[in-house]
């Protein structure tokens, strides 16, 4: 009869190299797998501090366009102010002086009323263009805040006119414009 278990050391030891070889290779699998993981974790935390880098880069880039924004709209807000003030002041004085210059026509026509309707017509015509002429100096004199608070009081204390004014001033000032617009057309 034959043996049928041949060399039982040989076996043995092929079963043993066998194994350890297997161990052997599992062993670098893991070795290349935890080196991989070791990669990806750090390849994760590299991307974590460029993502953090490019975030704080925009939003300090951010932060200075913000910044130079608003002081150009500062800026711009303050020329804007600086021109209306500008306007204000030439519009005060043009009124100042329209008002004086028809105080004087009034004053000016006052010897013609007194010979055409009599002393007391004339004497009226006198105070009125005083009066258009006193009004004419104290509105020169005035400073801008003034004039501001002045208006402000006559609205609260009389609306209805004042809406009414600025009505009839809107009306003349848009028939002066489509006048002009006529002319230079």
């Amino acid at each position: 009869m034959e043996d049928t278990n041949s060399h039982p050391e040989t076996d043995t030891e092929t079963a043993h190299s066998t194994v350890a070889a297997g161990v052997e290779e599992a062993e670098a699998i893991k070795s290349r797998f935890a080196r991989a993981i070791d990669d990806a974790k750090a390849n994760a935390q590299d991307l974590r501090s460029n993502a953090a880098e490019i975030a704080a880069a925009a939003r300090e880039k951010a932060g200075s366009t913000a910044n130079e924004l608003t002081e150009q709209a500062g800026a711009l807000a303050k020329q804007a102010r600086d021109k209306s003030l500008d306007a204000v002041r030439v519009g005060k004085d043009k009124t100042s002086e329209a008002i004086a210059s028809v105080g004087r026509a009034i004053g000016d026509t006052a010897p013609v009323i007194d010979e055409k309707l009599g002393v007391q017509y004339g004497d009226y015509a006198r105070n009125a263009a005083g009066a258009l002429e006193t009004s004419a100096e104290k509105l020169a004199a005035k400073d801008i805040a003034d004039l501001t608070q002045d208006v402000a009081a006559f609205v609260r204390k009389s609306p209805a006119t004042a809406l009414g004014l600025a009505a009839v001033t809107g009306f003349l000032l848009a028939r002066l414009f489509s006048r002009s617009g006529e002319r230079d057309a």
